[in-house]
């Protein structure tokens, strides 16, 4: 965020004036800032508003249609950007939380009341205008966001009804600590002193007869909801307050190509033949620039119905249209896709590498099949919706996803990157043998067992009564996850890219077995070239080997290598920062999932790796 800059207020389509507060990339609005979550701007809170009431002069449309049909949507749109010298609208906020404090005489009250004539916010008898806002919100796992009952906690055991709506709160900090205890709130009216201690308890709002009120401030209207879950107290700037569920897809064909990025672009998907000629009668030049026909045009139409039937995907649970959507990529880049036409019609291209033969057999010695080089793709990632609390997970009922607008739309928030990536998979044969080792099954277990222990205390308890929830983890997809990260690390320190601008992308179920390594961010590191160089066969096998050498040894075994639990939730084995972990930002799993010794094995259990054997 920069400093904002103070402007004269220009007027809204309400006649409410607008204000600038400040700016932010249009990345952290999906996955830092996005809708629900807080963000602080110099002395001030605010909350994140509904994307139906941002200001889309700015905002281009972006089409992925497999993504967006996912989603149920028609199109997705990069969050505005403008000049900040000219801006007059973009992305809104809401006042959040409500409570502010006085840093000089410590008073304690809601902001409005610090400004009863609208002005700007101050602290009168001090003239004090750099207010703090409150340190304390309460959250549900359903989502809802509230103020601290700061009157509550302060009466708890006192009369409550004696001093209602006439206290005067104050919030004071004693001694040189910033613990729980050191955080006094007061009242006027003469109930004793409390600290903050013991706020963070999972019932203590609930022993004090607090529930949720199921306040969603986000929304238009500051909308509420009947809510019966109990809230929690957290920090306002904690990572718990709001995690983004985000979704993504790569464009490949015949999607985002010519004829149908043509037919995408102007809303002909679902049109009939005469309105197509006409919409086309008087813009011709639009079909002429790229080489194509109306017939090449009609033919793309009529191939979408077979392609992707009205209606075929939405019944299925999002979970299972994800799983085809990954297919299809995955299929694609196994089959190739040469280039023929520009970057803007033809945003995917894969092709094979042109290695010697020694060195694709070499690659073969070690378990990997002939790789791909994606030298041009384009990722468009959605923001779908937010969760609060723990960590989303596929046992979270559909409650739990909180909304991103207060009525139906047509679009949702998404950025997109273009740049470029190596594809590799594992030799089928090789995989199927080694996974049914019984030692790989019983390591594999100990993870699928932790994870469903996470599945099992997630999952709404009539879920668990009907079916017992069920976990992904497999052998191959750990070791899948593992390579990807080890090679990620190789390539950081090998080819010039940080960690943080490459990003994983993982195939796999029972026929599937690859991984796409891609460049990731949006910034000129996406745009450097240098890593499809890192695909051809002599290079690939050697970056695997170096991967591999690396990944023997970690600097925190042999306890590392003989944990039975590590990470969070007990989801990894031996994996830690020391080696294989990565920036969250590069994993698809939030650095769970992972097991050192699936690659190279454990001479002292005589667990053996997939790699074990290396030429």
């Amino acid at each position: 965020m920069t400093p904002p800059r103070r402007r004269k207020p220009t007027g809204s389509s309400s006649g409410a004036p607008l204000r600038q507060l400040g700016q932010a990339r249009r990345s952290q609005l999906v996955t830092t800032y996005g809708v629900g979550a807080l963000i602080a701007i110099e002395n001030e809170s605010f909350i994140i508003a509904g994307h139906d009431s941002w200001g889309t002069a700015d905002a281009p449309k972006v089409y992925e249609r497999r993504l967006s049909q996912l989603l149920g949507v028609q199109y997705f749109r990069l969050p505005p950007a403008k000049d900040p010298e000219k801006a007059l609208d973009g992305v809104r906020v809401h006042r959040f939380p409500n409570y502010y404090s006085c840093p000089k005489c410590s008073e304690l009250r809601g902001f409005a009341a610090f400004n009863p004539k609208g002005s700007r916010a101050v602290c009168e008898p001090c003239a004090e205008e750099k207010l703090v806002p409150a340190r304390f919100v309460i959250v549900c796992e359903k989502g809802h966001i509230d103020d601290f009952p700061f009157w509550e906690w302060v009466h708890r055991g006192a009369d409550r009804e004696r001093g209602a709506g006439r206290c005067v709160l104050s919030l004071r900090s004693v001694g040189a600590s910033a613990s729980l205890r050191s955080i006094r709130i007061g009242c006027g009216c003469g109930v004793p002193e409390v600290s903050m201690e013991g706020a963070f308890s999972k019932r203590v709002l609930q022993d004090l007869g607090i529930g949720c009120r199921g306040r969603r401030p986000w929304l238009a209207g500051n909308t509420s909801e009947v809510c019966s879950e109990v809230p929690r107290t957290m920090q306002r700037g904690s990572s718990s307050v709001w995690h983004p569920l985000v979704q993504s897809a790569l464009s490949i064909p015949p999607w985002g190509e010519r004829e149908f990025a043509i037919a995408e672009k102007h809303h002909l998907f679902g049109k009939d033949e005469g309105y197509i000629r006409t919409y086309f009668s008087d813009r011709m030049s639009a079909l002429e620039q790229i080489g194509v026909t109306i017939e090449q045009v009609l033919a793309a139409v009529a191939a979408a119905k077979e392609v992707d039937p009205a209606g075929s995907e939405e019944a299925k649970p999002i979970v299972q249209r994800y799983s085809t959507l990954r297919r299809q990529e995955f299929e694609h880049m196994v089959r190739g896709n040469p280039e023929q036409s520009s970057a803007e019609w033809q945003p995917f291209v894969c092709e094979e590498p042109r290695g010697k033969e020694e060195d694709i057999e070499r690659l073969a010695d070690l378990g990997v099949e002939k790789p791909m080089l994606v030298k041009r793709l384009r990722e468009v990632r959605a923001l779908s919706a937010f969760v609060r609390g723990e960590l989303p997970s596929e046992a979270d009922p559909d409650d739990r996803r909180c909304d991103l607008r207060d009525q139906n739309s047509e679009w949702l928030p998404a950025i997109e990157v273009v740049g470029e990536g190596v594809f590799l998979r594992l030799s089928e044969p090789q995989l199927r043998e080694w996974e049914r080792d019984e030692l790989v099954l019983d390591r594999t277990e100990q993870i699928r067992g932790h994870h469903l222990d996470v599945l099992r205390k997630r999952a709404p308890k009539e879920a668990r009564a009907s079916r017992a929830p069920e976990s992904h983890v497999t052998a191959r997809q750990l070791l899948l996850h593992t390579l990807a990260h080890a090679v990620i690390i190789e390539w950081s320190l090998d080819c010039g890219y940080s960690a943080s601008a490459l990003r994983e992308r993982i195939y796999t179920d029972h026929d599937m077995a690859g991984i796409l390594i891609y460049t990731a961010t949006t910034d000129s590191a996406g745009s450097l070239g240098g890593l499809v160089a890192q695909g051809e066969p002599g290079r690939l096998w050697a970056s695997i080997a170096a991967a591999l050498d690396r990944a023997q040894w970690c600097s925190n075994d042999p306890l590392c290598m003989e944990s039975e639990a590590s990470g969070a939730e007990s989801l990894n084995l031996a994996a830690c920062h020391a080696c294989v972990l990565l920036p969250e930002t590069s994993c698809e799993s939030m650095n769970s999932f992972l097991d050192r010794g699936l690659l190279l094995g454990d001479p002292r259990t005589g667990l053996k790796g997939y790699f074990a054997v290396r030429g």
